[in-house]
C-alpha cells in the first residue's frame, strides 16, 4: 500500500476527518487530501513533504519511520550545500530539526576553504602509512554504528513489536531511571511482598479515557483506547502545544486507565514515540480523579519503551499516566504519544 493509503486508512480507523487532522497539524486540509493521494507536489520540497508525513502519521495514530523510509526509497540521493551525495554517506543527527537543516533533513556543512584544500586533504591521506588508514577506517565503522545505536534509541515513533517481544518486559533492564514520588520507589528488584504472595501476571485493563487538570475529558480522549489495544503502530497522544510546559496553559494532561476492579500494580512498561523529554507520574487510586491518585512512581526524560518496578505494591482501581512535560515534535511543537501501557500485578 502506498504512502498515502496507509496514512488515509489509519485516520479513517481512527475516525478522524481530514479537517480534524488538520486542526491538530495546522497542516492545510488540502494538502493532506494531495498526500493522501501520493501528491506532494503541493508541500514545497522533500523536507516540508517529510514533516508533514511525520506530523499526520502521529495524528492519526499511524508509525511515521516506515512511511518516511519508503519516501525516502523513492529518493535515494539528496542535494546538499549545491552537491549531490548518497543519503547514506551524510550522517543523520540524534535529535529532528536541531538547527539550520537541509531538505533531506540533515546539518549543513561548510565546503572547504578553497580549492586548494581537497588536494592537500588528498596528499595528507597519501603520504600516510598504510597502518594509519587501516586504523582510521575502523574508527570510523565504530563512530558510524554507534551513531546508528544512538539515532535508534533517540526519536520516531512507536519501536517495533519484535524488539519488545525479545525478552520478557518485566525483566530488571530499564530504558529509563525512575525515580519515585509520594515515597514509593522504582527499582529493578521485585517487590518482597510480590515475591511472597501470588506470582504477578499482566492484568487486563477495560476501558481507557484522557483525563483533564481540571477533571474533565483531556486531549483526545476518544483516542485513549489505542494505547491499551495490544496494536504498536496505533496511539493515543495529547494535541500539539507551543511549548514543553503545555504553552504554560495547563499544569499537566494524563491517559487514565480502568482496570475494571481493584487490583495489585507491581510494575508498569509505557511505550512512547523515540523522542525523549516525556515526564509523567504513574498514579494509582481508587476514584478516576487527580486528587484520588496516588504518584508511586515518576520518570523523567523519557522516550521510547519505559519499564518502571515498583518496590511497594499499589492497589486501587483506576492507573494514571499524569504527564507534566511533552517531548519535542518534528513540527517545533510539543506532543507526547502512548503507544501501549502494560501493567503487572495480582488481582
Amino acid at each position: 500500500m502506498s504512502i498515502g493509503g496507509v496514512l488515509a486508512n489509519a485516520r479513517r480507523r481512527a475516525g478522524l476527518s481530514v479537517t480534524q487532522v488538520s486542526r491538530q497539524t495546522r497542516i492545510r486540509e488540502t494538502i493532506i487530501a494531495d498526500i493522501e493521494g501520493d501528491d506532494y507536489s503541493a508541500c514545497g520540497g522533500d523536507f516540508y513533504a517529510r514533516g508533514h508525513i511525520r506530523a499526520i502519521a502521529a495524528a492519526v495514530g499511524a508509525d511515521p519511520e516506515p512511511l518516511i523510509g519508503a519516501y525516502d526509497a523513492a529518493r535515494p540521493r539528496a542535494l546538499t550545500d549545491g552537491v549531490t551525495e548518497p543519503l547514506a554517506a551524510v550522517p543523520v543527527p540524534r535529535h529532528p530539526w536541531p538547527g539550520p537543516v537541509t531538505p533531506a533533513g540533515v546539518r549543513q556543512t561548510r565546503a572547504p576553504a578553497g580549492p586548494g584544500a581537497p588536494a592537500r586533504g588528498r596528499q595528507r591521506l597519501r603520504r600516510g602509512p598504510a597502518w594509519a588508514v587501516a586504523l582510521a577506517v575502523v574508527a570510523l565503522a565504530g563512530l558510524g554504528f554507534a551513531g546508528y545505536l544512538l539515532a535508534n534509541t533517540g526519536h520516531a515513533a512507536a519501536p517495533p513489536a519484535s524488539a519488545r517481544r525479545a525478552a520478557p518486559w518485566h525483566a530488571g533492564h530499564a530504558s529509563h531511571a525512575a525515580s519515585v514520588s509520594g515515597g514509593t520507589q522504582a527499582a529493578a528488584a521485585p517487590a518482597a511482598s510480590a515475591r511472597a504472595g501470588a506470582p504477578p501476571r499482566m492484568l487486563t485493563p477495560t476501558g481507557a479515557t484522557a483525563l483533564g487538570p481540571s477533571g474533565g475529558p483531556g486531549d483526545n480522549s476518544d483516542l485513549a483506547r489505542l494505547a491499551i489495544d495490544g496494536n504498536p503502530a496505533t496511539a493515543w497522544h495529547t494535541d500539539w502545544y507551543a511549548t514543553a510546559r503545555f504553552g504554560n496553559l495547563y499544569p499537566g494532561t494524563g491517559l487514565l486507565v480502568d482496570m475494571g476492579r481493584p487490583v495489585t500494580i507491581t510494575a508498569a512498561q509505557v511505550t512512547l514515540g523515540r523522542a525523549r523529554g516525556a515526564s509523567f507520574q504513574l498514579r494509582v487510586g481508587a476514584a478516576p480523579a487527580l486528587a484520588s491518585l496516588r504518584p508511586v512512581a515518576r520518570a523523567a526524560g523519557a522516550g521510547g519503551v519505559v519499564r518502571l518496578r515498583l518496590t511497594r505494591p499499589a492497589h486501587g482501581r483506576y492507573v494514571l499516566l499524569w504527564f507534566t512535560r511533552l517531548p519535542p515534535g518534528p513540527a517545533g511543537t510539543f506532543q507526547v504519544s502512548v503507544y501501549g501501557l502494560r501493567l503487572e500485578g495480582r488481582t
